[in-house]
């Protein structure tokens, strides 16, 4: 096994597509990933777990179909499972997703944005 740090910023520039998660570890069962994110994504929920957006660069709104929580560089927030929302970035804004492997960025929902899972950078 080689002891080698994850760099971020060096991960980031080997991607330039929106809302294309990249996955740069595990853990356990779990995937960490990052993601760009610019404009609106689609309305969807993940029925089977939670979903974790730390905010790395930029600004990030997740809207509910009863409310919105702004997240800033720095900020986390928690989406419980099952919970209709929508990431909005009005500009790009780099994101840390961690969630179950598996899982797809659009949960149930038919989009041209759902992107291939398990992409690895």
């Amino acid at each position: 096994m080689t002891y080698q740090p994850i760099n971020l910023g060096n991960k980031f520039s080997k991607f330039s597509e929106h809302w294309a998660p990249r996955v740069i570890a595990e853990m356990n069962d779990y995937q960490f990933k990052l993601v760009k994110v610019q404009g609106e994504f689609v309305w969807h929920d993940h029925a089977d777990t939670d979903e974790v957006f730390i905010v790395l660069e930029g600004s990030l709104d997740i809207e509910f179909r009863d409310g919105a929580v702004t997240l800033a560089a720095g900020e986390m927030f928690v989406v419980p499972r099952g919970v209709e929302h929508r990431p909005v970035a009005s500009e790009e804004c780099k994101v840390m997703l961690v969630e179950p492997r598996g899982v797809v960025n659009t949960g149930d929902a038919d989009s041209a944005l759902t992107a291939d899972n398990d992409v690895w950078v």
